[in-house]
């Protein structure tokens, strides 16, 4: 029976060695390929018309900023970093684009940190003469209901709280969309 066992045990061990050598597969230690990453639309966790998700984060003036508590108001979240060139290339046109212009219509406006804290926010926006609120999300807390990756990236949440616009990156053509969309729901 012993010598039955090892014929039996040999057998199996040689079906373990060949079958992926018959499958096509020569080289059963190397790696599966990474998926791609997602595209910014596959990152994106909200969509127009939903409810935006409700959050708080602390603001450099040593305040709280919670979402739902400016219900009734129209209100653009900016998401960045100080270390992304796109973030840095469009805070100048936030600043007399948007926030000059529409300010005191009645926008509340708040870029959010993303990952940062104030140490390194606070010189960033007083280096750019930055004007409007500016609030810390240190462990994403709060992105992570918005994306899972991409910035910038701007979220218009209307009056009712519902998001109106949304955007991710810094283009020309979709700031341009975003001031129209502002203007529109101040204009209602």
């Amino acid at each position: 029976m012993s010598h039955i066992l090892r014929v039996i045990t040999l057998a199996f061990l040689i079906t373990l060695l060949i079958t992926p050598a018959l499958a096509g597969d020569t080289a059963p230690e190397t790696k599966a390929e990474e998926p791609a990453p997602p595209t910014p639309a596959e990152a994106t966790l909200t969509k127009v018309g939903q409810i935006a998700p409700d959050f708080t984060v602390a603001t450099l003036a040593g305040n709280q900023f919670t979402l739902s508590k400016q219900k009734g108001q129209l209100v653009l979240i900016n998401w960045f970093a100080t270390w992304c060139p796109p973030c840095k290339e469009e805070m100048p046109h936030l600043q007399k684009e948007v926030w000059e212009k529409f300010g005191p219509r009645g926008l509340v406006m708040i870029s959010i940190a993303r990952q940062e804290k104030a140490d390194v926010v606070a010189p960033f926006v007083k280096q750019r003469q930055l004007t409007w609120t500016f609030g810390l999300d240190p462990e994403r807390v709060a992105y992570a209901n918005y994306a899972e990756a991409y910035i910038p990236r701007n979220t218009l949440v209307g009056p009712d709280g519902t998001i109106i616009f949304q955007s991710e990156g810094f283009e020309a053509e979709d700031f341009q969309a975003m001031i129209r969309a502002i203007d529109s729901a101040l204009s209602e």
